[in-house]
């Protein structure tokens, strides 16, 4: 009979635990992949469908990217719902008066616009902290695709913002 390694021996912190320590580098990520409007939502579908899991966890040291898995799925969700579900058009004209004009400079809005493996891979690595073998593992690719969709995502953003 093969040994448990010493990971799996460990016992799993409480689930408080777990939000202290990785709770906010998630919020952040999520900020970066839906926007300020969707983020709080997008963290809390993740930290639901998280403690709905987390008792089935075998690894203590696969915690933090087992949470940024479960947002990078839940911010895929997010897009794809949006995409879906028509804006609506009430009160546009009294709410269009009032609004301020968009930045468009803002970082925010240039990382929300890099494809959608750039974009994620960019926010896991600065927002989320990640290896770029945690990344892989997320998005479910190879170590160095994970890290050429770093790199090219940093790329395209150095490009607009030395417009």
């Amino acid at each position: 009979m093969k040994p448990a390694s010493r990971s799996q021996d460990a016992a799993l912190p409480p689930f408080e635990r777990v939000v202290e320590l990785y709770g906010p580098a998630l919020l952040r990520y999520c900020f970066a992949q839906v926007g300020p409007a969707r983020a709080e939502d997008c963290f809390q579908d993740s930290m639901l469908a998280a403690l709905r899991a987390y008792s089935g966890l075998r690894d203590a040291d696969s915690i933090r990217p087992w949470l940024f898995a479960i947002a990078a799925r839940k911010a895929v969700d997010m897009h794809r719902a949006r995409t879906r579900t028509p804006d609506s058009t009430d009160q546009l004209d009294g709410l269009v008066a009032t609004m301020p004009p968009p930045h468009d400079e803002s970082l925010q809005s240039r990382i929300t616009s890099l494809p959608e493996k750039q974009r994620q891979a960019v926010t896991l690595r600065y927002f989320g902290d990640l290896s770029h073998k945690e990344i892989a593992a997320i998005m479910d690719t190879s170590e160095e695709a994970a890290r050429r969709n770093v790199f090219e995502g940093l790329n395209r953003l150095r490009g607009e913002l030395a417009r």
